[in-house]
C-alpha cells in the first residue's frame, strides 16, 4: 500500500465561524466533504480552536473573575458542544472523529510526548480522525497558544507530518506594501525566512488570539522539522482541495 501523505490542518476561530459569532455548520461540512474526498490518498490530524465560540452561542457568564478565567470556563462549556458537531457532520460523510486536549507542558516532557504520539498514531491507524484543542481549562495566560498556531506546529513537529496547513482568513501572507496600498498580493512561496519577517504586519484576528504574527512563528517551529506550511483562505470552500490543484492564491512556506 502507498503511504498516506500525513496532514496537520489548523482551524482557527475566524475560520470556523466564517467571522460571525457563531460556529458555522457549513464550514465544518465543507471540511468533512474535502477529507472525505481526500481520504485514499491523505490522513488528517485536526487542530481546531473554537470552544469559546461554541458556548457564546449558549450562555453568556456573569463573573467578577478576570477575564482570562471566564473565557476558561467558556472553554469547558464549549468544547463538548463543538466536538459533538464535529462528530454529528464528520459521521454523515463516513469520518470518525476523536478528541485530544494538549497543554503547552505536554511538550516539555519527553513521556507526555511520547504519549501523544503512540495515542494519535493509533487513532490514525484505525481510521479516526484526531481533533486537537488546547486544554484552556487548566492553561493559563502566561502559556496560553496564539489561536492554537503554535499548538498546531509543535504537534505537527511532534508527528512528524508532511504538511502543515493553516486556515485563516486571508489569501495567505500578503506583501506589506500591497496592504499599504489596500491592493492585498500573496507571497505565493516563501524560501528567505528573515525576508518573511519583514513583510509581515502584525494584527490580531477578530475572534481568534492569533494574528499573522503568530502564524509565521508556528511556520518556523514547522520549518525547523522540515515540514512544509500552506497558510490558505479557509473562509472560501473547497480551500483544501483549491490549494493542491493550485487554484487559489495562498503562501507556500518551503
Amino acid at each position: 500500500m502507498q503511504k498516506k501523505k500525513r496532514i496537520l490542518l489548523k482551524v482557527g476561530s475566524n475560520t470556523l465561524t466564517k467571522e460571525t459569532n457563531y460556529i458555522s455548520r457549513g464550514k465544518i461540512e465543507d471540511m468533512a466533504s474535502q477529507i472525505a474526498k481526500l481520504q485514499d490518498t491523505c490522513e488528517f490530524v485536526i487542530v481546531s480552536s473554537g470552544a469559546i465560540a461554541a458556548a457564546k452561542q449558549f450562555v453568556k457568564l456573569e463573573s467578577k473573575q478576570e477575564e482570562v478565567f471566564v473565557k476558561q470556563a467558556l472553554a469547558s462549556i464549549g468544547q463538548p458542544h463543538l466536538i459533538r458537531i464535529y462528530q454529528e457532520i464528520f459521521r454523515d460523510y463516513g469520518l470518525l472523529t476523536s478528541q485530544c486536549l494538549l497543554s503547552y507542558s505536554d511538550f516539555e516532557k519527553q513521556e507526555s510526548k511520547t504519549n501523544i504520539v503512540n495515542t494519535i498514531n493509533v487513532l490514525v491507524q484505525n481510521n479516526y480522525i484526531p481533533i486537537i484543542n488546547e486544554n484552556d481549562t487548566v492553561a493559563t495566560d502566561e502559556i496560553k497558544f496564539g489561536d492554537n498556531d503554535k499548538l498546531a506546529a509543535l504537534t505537527a513537529s511532534l508527528l512528524e507530518v508532511d504538511l502543515l496547513i493553516i486556515a485563516t482568513n486571508t489569501h495567505g501572507i500578503y506583501t506589506k506594501e500591497s496592504i499599504k496600498s489596500n491592493t492585498p498580493e500573496t507571497i505565493r512561496e516563501v524560501l528567505d525566512f528573515d525576508d518573511l519577517r519583514r513583510q509581515v504586519v502584525d494584527s490580531k484576528s477578530s475572534h481568534g488570539t492569533g494574528g499573522m504574527q503568530s502564524k509565521i512563528e508556528a511556520a518556523e517551529v514547522a520549518k525547523n522539522s522540515n515540514i512544509e506550511t500552506w497558510i490558505v483562505n479557509g473562509l472560501e470552500d473547497h480551500f483544501i482541495v483549491n490549494a493542491f490543484d493550485d487554484k487559489v492564491p495562498f503562501t507556500k512556506i518551503k
